[in-house]
């Protein structure tokens, strides 16, 4: 029961409509690369995110194999292998590359100054010191940045109102996230102000995510906290069926996650962010540098819940919770 339909952009960014068409020119096909932290479907052919990108190109006419052809480069989580994929992609004298996360729009950054990089969803790309401002990107770079206000609190908020006797929550971590350890800070600092323990436990790759929540169960933990992290923004459903298997509620930034089966999630729509990005492929290819073209930040937070793995794990939703949600998957 989806209530709220519109997201608020800031930074100078116009809303472009999605009526615009490709440009017509015989015979030609726009070779695009598309680099990713996260695993490569099997099958479909793309995840939630790059069939989000793909519906966007679609929109604004471009298919493949008429007049578009895509490398998709997934690391499967390992971000060694970022380098070695954009080594390759910047290679090929692509008209455009792709990217998620900020470990791979980095990794682009220095890999090439003349390659147009679109960032499909980053946090914080000024911060990150991957563009100079929202409204005057420079360089090769634009996209889009996602906000990232500490939602540890709201998290430990939202988890509190569901569990009120809740005494220790374990958080999800990617180690080879450099910006994990302080996810685990803020976590820790707004669980004690609530006299709640936290469980660190880590995963790198689809395996040890099952270890690290069955670990966090071994640990007494009585929920999951999972961190924003480009790879496991990919592994949803093995998340979900792990932390069912212990009837553990979990809390994600991703809202596929509770698609998946995760219990809630909190944060911004990164899908949607993904589609958005087609929207500056389309005008770089019509002539647009990227230094031109302004960042994107999508302000609008977005609570979703999965009535039916509640129902599972045998918690009931309280009524303020199903209001303040944007929506509620029965």
């Amino acid at each position: 029961m989806r209530r709220r339909e519109f997201i608020t952009f800031l930074g100078g960014a116009a809303a472009w409509p999605f009526a615009s068409r490709a440009q017509q020119q015989p015979d030609r096909v726009w070779h695009l690369g598309f680099l990713t932290p996260r695993s490569r479907p099997v099958p479909p052919a793309h995840d939630a995110f790059s069939y989000a990108f793909v519906q966007g190109m679609n929109e604004l006419g471009y298919s493949e194999p008429n007049n578009l052809r895509v490398e998709w480069r997934y690391a499967d989580g390992d971000y060694a292998r970022l380098s070695g994929f954009a080594d390759e992609l910047v290679g090929m004298g692509l008209a455009v590359i792709v990217t998620y996360g900020t470990a791979a729009a980095r990794v682009l950054k220095e890999t090439t100054t003349t390659v147009p990089i679109v960032v499909a969803a980053a946090v914080d790309l000024v911060g990150a010191g991957i563009v100079s401002s929202l409204a005057h990107p420079g360089g090769n770079i634009t996209g889009l940045s996602v906000i990232d206000p500490d939602i540890s609190a709201k998290q430990v908020q939202l988890l509190r109102s569901l569990l009120p006797n809740l005494a220790r929550v374990a958080v999800l971590l990617n180690p080879n996230n450099s910006a994990n350890s302080l996810v685990l800070e803020h976590v820790a600092a707004a669980a004690s102000t609530v006299g709640m323990a936290t469980v660190p436990v880590n995963a790198t790759t689809p395996k040890s995510i099952d270890i690290a929540i069955a670990d966090a169960a071994q640990q007494d933990a009585r929920a999951v906290i999972i961190a924003a992290d480009a790879f496991f923004s990919g592994q949803g459903p093995q998340i979900a069926a792990s932390a069912l298997q212990y009837r553990l509620p979990t809390i994600s930034p991703y809202r596929d996650h509770v698609s998946a089966g995760c219990l809630m999630s909190y944060g911004q729509n990164v899908t949607e962010f993904h589609r958005r990005a087609a929207t500056y492929v389309d005008k770089i290819l019509k002539g647009a540098k990227p230094e031109n073209l302004p960042v994107e930040q999508p302000s609008k937070f977005d609570l979703v819940i999965n009535g039916k793995t509640a129902a599972t794990i045998g918690l009931t939703i309280p009524r303020e919770l199903i209001v303040s949600a944007d929506e509620v998957i029965e």
